[in-house]
């Protein structure tokens, strides 16, 4: 169980905070494609184990997360890497500042849809309320039931709470902090601590901006009765530490505001704010250059290649990293003068690097119609590559072979798709 719980830890501390693709979610077809690969897998796979199991468990994660990432990659390309000269890719000239999504529909949105100028004086901001901090050992409120009203805008709400003779701020606060979390009113509560050791009740709302008729997003108050009132004299919780802001920008000069730091303009475009500009600074919002465009994507794509390339190079030869370099440069072997002729090289490491002068000119030259096919070539057979590593990350580490199957007798395991699938890795082998 220890290992499988380091296995867990490993993931949720490094690939937690990921970015959900829409290319993570399949079609039926897909999932049922998948399913048959495993079972193929499971059935001609003989029975092995596996030592160094905790490094292990972590390399295949990797390997499965890396090549994941590598696949939505192509996904987003799906219809050829030439379909990109049809769309419409905005761009900000600060993208530190501004960062910018075209989402119209069809060509006749784009004609109509006009490149502007932004300015950004002020990025929204949430509500924050930050208690007293208090000794997390001692107990400064007295035993007994309390209570509190909690106005929003809209609604009042009011919460009860009990202290006794075993609790401590830290349990009290512990307490309180859950008992936010699970009303499910668009506030957050986390228990903060500060350099000293000592305790604090934070609250958060989920929503930033306010309107100008609105003193506050939520207010705590005690309810009637002393003893309620006491107790939040000595939890603090009510004093708000920062104010709801909402954005405020300018564009194309004409000043304009937001509850949110990311809103559509015209229709057409998706515009986050990320930063304030310094005085007489602004972001320049339009459309990228196809040709700029088709460049960015084939950086993406081979960004995505690198990083499971230099993955199987930061794990030690123990874990047979040379076979995952071995499949994945493979591809790239196979188009090694196409891709160089359009200006993509292979390195001595086996990843590649882009020559953007060279690509340019493939893609914009007359027969730039064979340069798409060599490219599209290579992203297909480069997803097959990396969807048989993505089934069965465990191809690619040091395995102690223990029984062979009967060949043309043998037959799927339903409980067993793979080792890697539940890390069932023999900690004594």
């Amino acid at each position: 169980m220890a290992i499988i719980d380091s296995a867990y830890q490993y993931y949720l501390s490094t690939y937690r905070n990921s970015t959900v693709s829409r290319y993570d979610t399949h079609k039926k077809s897909q999932l049922r494609d998948t399913y048959n690969r495993i079972v193929k897998i499971n059935k001609e796979s003989p029975l092995y184990k596996i030592k160094d199991v905790g490094n292990v468990a972590k390399y295949a994660i990797d390997i499965k997360e890396n090549t994941k990432s590598l696949q939505n990659v192509i996904a987003s390309l799906d219809g050829g890497i030439e379909g990109i000269f049809a769309k419409h890719i905005a761009q900000s000239s600060d993208e530190d500042v501004v960062t910018a999504e075209y989402i119209g529909n069809d060509e006749s949105d784009a004609s109509n849809a006009k490149g502007f100028d932004i300015q950004v004086q002020q990025l929204a901001s949430n509500q924050i309320n930050q208690g007293n901090f208090l000794n997390p050992e001692s107990l400064d409120v007295e035993p007994g039931s309390y209570s509190f009203d909690l106005n929003t805008n809209t609604r009042s709400y009011e919460f009860q709470y009990s202290v006794n003779d075993k609790d401590t701020n830290l349990s009290v606060l512990r307490k309180l902090s859950k008992l936010v979390n699970s009303a499910g009113i668009g506030l957050s509560s986390t228990v903060e601590k500060n350099e000293d050791g000592f305790v604090a009740l934070r609250i958060s709302s989920k929503q930033t901006g306010i309107s100008e008729n609105e003193d506050y997003l939520f207010q705590i108050l005690p309810s009637a009765g002393a003893p309620s009132a006491k107790a939040m004299h000595v939890l603090g919780i009510n004093q708000i530490e920062t104010e709801a802001k909402s954005s405020s920008f300018l564009l194309n000069g004409i000043e304009h505001s937001s509850y949110s730091n990311t809103f559509t303009v015209d229709n057409h475009f998706d515009i986050t704010l990320r930063g304030i500009h310094s005085k007489g600074n602004f972001a320049k919002i339009d459309f990228k250059a196809n040709a700029d465009a088709i460049a960015d994507n084939v950086q993406r794509l081979i960004s995505a290649y690198n990083n499971i390339i230099d993955l199987a190079h930061s794990h030690t030869e123990s874990r047979n990293s040379n076979k995952l370099i071995r499949d994945m440069s493979s591809v790239a072997r196979n188009y090694h003068n196409e891709l160089e002729a359009i200006g993509i090289n292979t390195e001595d490491d086996s990843t590649l690097t882009i020559d953007r002068n060279l690509l340019t000119d493939a893609i914009t030259a007359p027969d730039a119609k064979e340069t798409f096919s060599i490219l599209n070539d290579f992203k297909d057979d480069l997803n097959e590559r990396s969807t048989m590593a993505f089934i069965d990350p465990m191809n690619y580490v040091n395995k102690l072979v223990v029984a062979y199957k009967n060949p043309g007798r043998n037959f799927a395991t339903p409980y067993i798709t793979s080792i890697y699938s539940g890390m069932m890795l023999d900690q004594y082998c």
